[in-house]
Parts: C-alpha cells; structure tokens; sequence
C-alpha cells in the first residue's frame, strides 16, 4: 500500500506541475483540497483524469461518493485498491 500512495503522491505532483513539493511532502491523512494541500476545483478535475489515465479508475465526475474518494492520499489508495480487485 505504501507504494501505492507514493504512486498517487507522484502523480498528484506531476499532474499539477507542483514544483516545489516532493512526495514526502504530502502527508497521506491530510485533506487534498482547501485545507492541507489546498487543492481546487480545477485541479481536481486535472487529478481526476490523470488517475483514470494511470490507474484506469472509473468515476462519475458528478458522482456523490467523489469527495469521499480524493479526501486524501489514504482514501484515494483505498479506492484504487478496491477498484483493482
């Protein structure tokens, strides 16, 4: 799972062209959007679809659950996970 999230750290850095943040920097638990990371809604949908491309996840971008899924590194590795099983 480790690797996973350093996976995600990875792709969340490059996706948004975060320059000055290395994936030791995003700490797992904290939130990804407004606090923590800061993230905004245009970045989201940047994330989003870089994801889909790596871990060809499958999402509704209006889907209800979406805030659930990307509240972190941790939720996000826990979605993947059970999306590739």
């Amino acid at each position: 799972m480790e690797e996973l999230k350093t996976e995600i750290k990875e792709t969340i850095i490059s996706a948004l062209q975060l320059e000055d943040i290395t994936p030791d920097d995003i700490v797992d638990s904290e939130p990804l959007f407004e606090e923590g990371l800061g993230l905004d809604s245009i970045d989201a949908l940047e994330l989003g679809v870089a994801l889909k491309k790596k871990f060809g996840l499958k999402y509704s971008s209006d889907g209800d659950d979406n805030k659930k899924y990307f509240a972190s590194v941790n939720a996000l590795a826990e979605y993947i996970s059970a999306q590739k099983k």
